[in-house]
């Protein structure tokens, strides 16, 4: 049996966020059953971008903090890290306030830029990755995850939150090799299942809804959330938002992979009544992925029912961010003429709708456009 622990905190008020902290790790048996004195651990926050803390686009500094100081206490040598889609560790760390924190209790930035070669026997999709130093140089892992949408994934949670551990431009290698939702979320819980967490403390204190996972909005869930079983964390979080876990790849091939259950009859829910949290309006894609595929008749019908990143042009600044993340060679998002004045245009008959684009672009203006077809057949339901 999966134990999940749901604590409400209403606020970033640290002396609020710090006991339901120590109240939700007691429930799962104490920052002690996770990590021993002397260990090499690890604090692995969702550090998607440098952003301020109001826009929920990372995990919140008062969460990493509390998280820090328990586990400091065990006599734990920590170290904190993750690799930002742009930029580095630092930057995305100083702009949302972890990289004070982290100064201030004398916690090292680990190394997230040097990729080391690792072997896993037991992948499915992938058995060999190239991650960061840092996660071969420690004992253990505690992930905390950013409670977000997602448009490639649907929901980005406590699995996905490990993809930070491939270090910087190697992340589009993936999006390259594993167009399709569900090889690329193979990819993820292969890689959760090497890194291995020992526990997962998911910020959903303010939570982002719609267009995520940066470009969304901030939605108050008053929720923290605590599991050492990844798949039970997240299939809960999709209950809560009233999404069926069956349509999150990462639950159920995670599950497929012995990683945890999302099985309601496996998973025992401790701390605050879980309907008290549950919203049913929370803005996110509720239908089945649709598989990608890209070639003769099926690229057809793909253009059809797949959804695919728009620009609107009256909130594009022509940054060239989507242009800069777009992972395909050519292209598939690129300058119309030459012109980095006006808004870049989208090749629609190249792009792999990773969405790369659309999670980057920092000023919202990138949103999924979902085909006429699918729209009349009901295939989005929010």
């Amino acid at each position: 049996m999966s134990k999940v622990a749901l604590i409400r905190c209403e606020s970033y008020d640290y002396d609020e966020v710090k006991k339901a902290i120590v109240r939700g790790l007691g429930l799962i048996g104490g920052a002690e059953k996770f990590v021993k004195s002397g260990q090499k651990v690890l604090l692995k926050p969702n550090l998607l971008v440098g952003e301020l803390p109001e826009k929920c686009v990372n995990t919140h500094h008062t969460v990493f903090r509390a998280v820090a100081e328990i586990f400091k206490e065990t006599g734990a040598r920590l170290s904190y890290g993750d690799s930002p889609a742009i930029g580095s560790t630092a930057s995305a760390a100083r702009k949302c306030g972890i990289q004070a924190v982290a100064e201030e209790l004398g916690i090292a930035e680990a190394n997230f830029k040097t990729a080391v070669e690792v072997f896993y026997e037991k992948g499915v999709q992938n058995k060999k990755f190239f991650i960061a130093k840092a996660i071969i140089d420690t004992d253990a892992v505690i992930s905390l995850p950013k409670l977000k949408t997602h448009a490639f994934e649907k929901f980005t949670g406590s699995v996905k939150n490990q993809f930070g551990c491939i270090p910087g431009v190697r992340k589009g290698e993936y999006h390259i090799k594993l167009p399709d939702a569900n090889h690329f979320a193979q990819m993820l819980v292969d890689l959760n299942n090497f890194v291995k967490p020992v526990l997962y403390v998911m910020d959903g204190i303010f939570a982002m809804e719609g267009n995520g996972p940066r470009g969304g909005k901030p939605r108050k869930m008053n929720i923290l959330l605590f599991s050492d079983d990844p798949i039970a964390l997240d299939a809960t979080v999709c209950r809560l938002i009233d999404v069926n876990p069956e349509y999150v790849p990462t639950v159920t091939l995670g599950r497929a992979s012995g990683a945890g259950t999302y099985l309601e009859n496996e998973i025992e829910l401790a701390g605050d009544n879980f309907n008290t949290f549950r919203q049913n309006n929370f803005d996110i894609d509720r239908s089945p992925l649709k598989p990608y595929k890209a070639k003769g008749f099926m690229s057809f019908l793909n253009n059809r029912f797949v959804p695919k990143p728009f620009i609107i042009k009256e909130k594009c600044v022509a940054c060239g961010v989507c242009i800069s993340m777009c992972p395909m060679v050519p292209k598939s998002v690129d300058w119309s003429g030459g012109d980095k004045k006006r808004p870049p245009v989208h090749n629609y008959k190249t792009c792999i709708r990773c969405f790369c684009c659309q999670e980057l672009c920092p000023e919202s203006a990138i949103e999924l456009k979902f085909p006429l077809v699918r729209r009349i057949f009901g295939g989005k339901s929010r």
